[in-house]
């Protein structure tokens, strides 16, 4: 009973306590820390892996040298409260883990905090909700490379294994883990709102109903759609409401919340310059969903959608997977793109094949798209966005009718579908090789002086335009 505990865990709600679960059962001691005594007691019984504590003190004591103390505790003021109660009973050379979904510029604040006094900080992305956690997450370690060295044998043994291969790999210096995180959540964010959509014109458009909405989704989920988020919907058209015995899809609430990552990958992609029109318009598409009294006002007073005829809805069907597939393709092309760019502009140096490759399994947006995607990025590493891989250009190409068909089809029925809209306007944007820009240009320049450039010489210019 005197054996020293590897790594200690800090928050014992549903996350902190699974991992916990998880590293037990790969024969790792472990010990266990929350205010809540609760929390502590729902662990005991679990067997001598386990150490549970009720005092700070007594569980840094319990961990062998050097310390490592994971938290996963809400993001914000909790987390640094933790590093305050943490810091009496720690000493140089040990570790602090953040699993939780911190704002990336948190993290390097907390990691330059923490090493003045000697004291390690990773910032580790962790995906998968319960089930992973318990089962095995993908998780995406950055800070200090001595730091990861100390816990990768806990964390390769509890990650989810896709080909013998573990879902966690480093991601690189300072904040590079959480930044990955938050780029996964966006990418989630758009996913999320393409399904929205297609749910959206089966339902309202063609007129159909749970099992057969259920149907369709367990049939995409045996193709190349395959994914988590795709079968879970599958999952959740089929669950009864005890209640009232309707399905309980259908009397959940139609505001849909948010806790900050998708927002924060918004504000991060316009501060780096880079175009992230998907995931933006899934962040305000949640902001519009709670304006629910003005919807319902708004729709008595202007009017609603249209059901389509039995012919278009056949037909829409078969374009509809393959019009979802491009959607996915693209949103993942506008996330990769966003961590492109930010790997050099913040010193991070990630490898988008790994990051590709640790998302293939437990993470939420787990699915098949990302074999063609760690592929493209193992073809050409430093490759600025996924449209420019030949595969998958082809790969959109060949379902670009189909794309436009199903967007077409629901703005003639009043069927809003913002996510696929959005994926096929950066679509057809990024493969222009002229954008009327410079009409903006001349605008900017017409009101403010704010000056152009010229195709035909360089330099900037300016125009007196009404002399």
């Amino acid at each position: 009973m005197n054996e020293k505990c590897e790594l200690g865990m800090v928050g014992l709600g549903v996350m902190g306590r699974n991992l916990l679960l998880n590293m037990a059962d790969h024969h790792y001691r472990v010990a266990g820390y929350d205010r809540d005594a609760g929390k502590v007691a729902l662990l005991g019984g679990y067997g001598p892996n386990i150490q549970t504590f009720d005092n700070v003190g007594g569980f840094v004591a319990a961990l062998r040298e050097p310390r490592v103390v994971m938290m996963l505790v809400p993001a914000g003021p909790p987390v640094d409260s933790v590093i305050h109660d943490l810091l009496p009973h720690l000493t140089e050379g040990d570790c602090i883990i953040d699993g939780g979904n911190s704002f990336f510029k948190d993290t390097d604040l907390r990691q330059r905090t923490l090493a003045e006094r000697g004291i390690h900080f990773l910032g580790v992305g962790v995906s998968g909700g319960e089930e992973g956690a318990r089962h095995g997450p993908s998780m995406m370690p950055g800070g200090p490379r001595q730091a990861w060295e100390r816990v990768r044998p806990v964390f390769e043994a509890i990650a989810a294994q896709v080909d013998g291969e573990p879902c966690v790999s480093y991601m690189g210096q300072g904040s590079a883990g959480h930044f990955v995180k938050m780029v996964h959540n966006g990418i989630e964010y758009g996913i999320m709102r393409l399904i929205a959509d297609a749910y959206d014109l089966m339902k309202r458009g063609m007129n159909l109903n749970d099992d057969e909405l259920s149907a369709v989704f367990d049939q995409w989920n045996g193709t190349n759609l395959r994914g988590f988020l795709v079968g879970i919907t599958a999952h959740i058209f089929r669950k009864m409401d005890e209640k009232t015995g309707k399905r309980l899809v259908d009397v959940i609430l139609d505001v849909a919340r948010q806790k900050g990552t998708g927002m924060w990958t918004s504000q991060t992609a316009m501060e780096l310059h880079v175009p992230v029109p998907t995931i933006d318009i899934a962040v305000s598409m949640r902001d519009l969903s709670t304006l629910k009294t003005e919807r319902v006002t708004a729709s008595n007073l202007l009017g609603g959608s249209a059901t389509m005829q039995v012919g278009d809805k056949e037909a829409l069907l078969t374009q509809m997977p393959r019009a979802l597939y491009a959607g996915m393709l693209i949103t993942f092309a506008q996330g990769m793109a966003l961590l492109h760019v930010a790997s050099r502009s913040c010193g991070y140096d990630l490898n988008l094949e790994s990051v590709a490759r640790i998302w293939r399994g437990g993470c939420i947006i787990r699915s098949a798209l990302l074999d063609p995607i760690s592929v493209a990025f193992h073809a050409q590493p430093d490759l600025p966005n996924l449209l420019l891989d030949p595969a998958i250009a082809t790969e959109l190409s060949t379902r670009e009718t189909d794309l436009r068909a199903v967007v077409c089809a629901a703005v003639a029925h009043g069927i809003p579908v913002p996510g696929l809209m959005s994926a096929l306007g950066y679509y057809d944007s990024y493969r222009s090789a002229w954008l009327p820009a410079n009409l903006i240009e001349a605008q900017r320049d017409f009101f403010g002086a704010h000056g152009y450039e010229r195709i035909d010489e360089k330099g900037t210019f300016h125009t007196e335009w009404t002399q």
